[in-house]
């Protein structure tokens, strides 16, 4: 089935006041529980990548995962975890960066990206931008290249595409 025959939008579910008040959640759940939908969603995020060129898809804890698996197999590349500290079981790297209310940190294990590589960083949802830009950043900090980014939902309404500038961006659903 390819991804045109399934309405990927109709899987995710609307949940207000999630996780706290005034703000409307966008649930993957559905979508993920759904066989047609699943693979519909990673041929859809895979399709822009197929000719750029990629070594390796970096996924960001933890839902990009569930991405991120799938479409390096439809690609043919390997995964790089991108964890949060403490998560990982080898010399790391990390950077920190700045979240509404604080700040965090995202690691990866060192010396497992070639200098040079090519690599798409992939996550389940665009909010803010914070999150994969970090990832970017740590992404070149290994010495890779960031070829781009792709999402299954963009909250277009808090501009995190413009906050991923000069990076390609590639999103299923734009809310």
């Amino acid at each position: 089935m390819t991804h045109a025959a399934v309405d990927l939008a109709s899987f995710i579910r609307p949940v207000p006041d999630f996780p706290k008040p005034g703000i409307l959640f966008r649930d993957i759940t559905p979508l993920l529980a759904d066989p047609a939908a699943l693979v519909a969603a990673v041929r859809l995020m895979a399709a822009p990548w197929r000719d750029a060129g990629i070594d390796a898809i970096a996924a960001v804890e933890a839902r990009g995962f569930l991405f991120a698996t799938p479409m390096a197999i439809e690609l043919g590349v390997g995964v790089i975890p991108v964890r949060k500290p403490g998560k990982l079981p080898a010399e790391t790297i990390e950077v920190e960066y700045d979240l509404e209310y604080g700040r965090d940190k995202l690691q990866m294990h060192t010396g497992i990206l070639k200098s040079g590589a090519r690599v798409l960083v992939v996550d389940d949802v665009l909010a803010t931008g914070g999150t994969a830009g970090a990832c970017i950043r740590l992404i070149e900090a290994a010495g890779g290249t960031v070829v781009g980014t792709s999402f299954l939902v963009e909250l277009s309404f808090l501009e995190g595409r413009a906050r991923l500038a000069p990076h390609r961006v590639e999103s299923g659903i734009i809310y």
